[in-house]
């Protein structure tokens, strides 16, 4: 068995904020993706007829959908906030190490703010 140090594991390694943010926008695409594809599910349960829409109504007023279509928004909020951000950075500004983390919790405050806004007006 060698002696040599190994590399520190994420459960050592904590990473930087703009790193999990990083890899949360691409999360939050991937659950759009899978959201628009229910949503387009819906849109045809409600072209089909009565039956279909009652259906589609009853998912999204049960718990568990409404939970989901609350998290699908926080989503679509994170996803935007975040892409906002990218749009600063290609203006060459917010690349300081304090800005960066400034950013990232404008970014997060941002996307629960525009949800519990929405939530409000619902």
């Amino acid at each position: 068995m060698s002696e040599r140090p190994l590399s520190p594991h994420l459960q050592v390694y904590r990473l930087p904020l703009t790193a999990v943010l990083s890899i949360t926008h691409r999360i939050t695409g991937v659950l759009l993706s899978i959201g628009l594809v229910f949503w387009a599910v819906c849109l045809m349960a409600v072209a089909e007829g009565e039956a279909q829409f009652a259906w589609a109504q009853a998912v999204l007023r049960s718990v568990p959908g409404t939970l989901l279509l609350w998290a699908w928004l926080f989503s679509l909020f994170l996803h935007f906030s975040h892409g906002v951000r990218h749009l600063i950075w290609d203006t060459g500004h917010g690349f300081y190490r304090d800005t960066l983390d400034r950013y990232a919790y404008w970014e997060l405050v941002a996307a629960v703010l525009l949800t519990l806004g929405l939530l409000i007006l619902t």
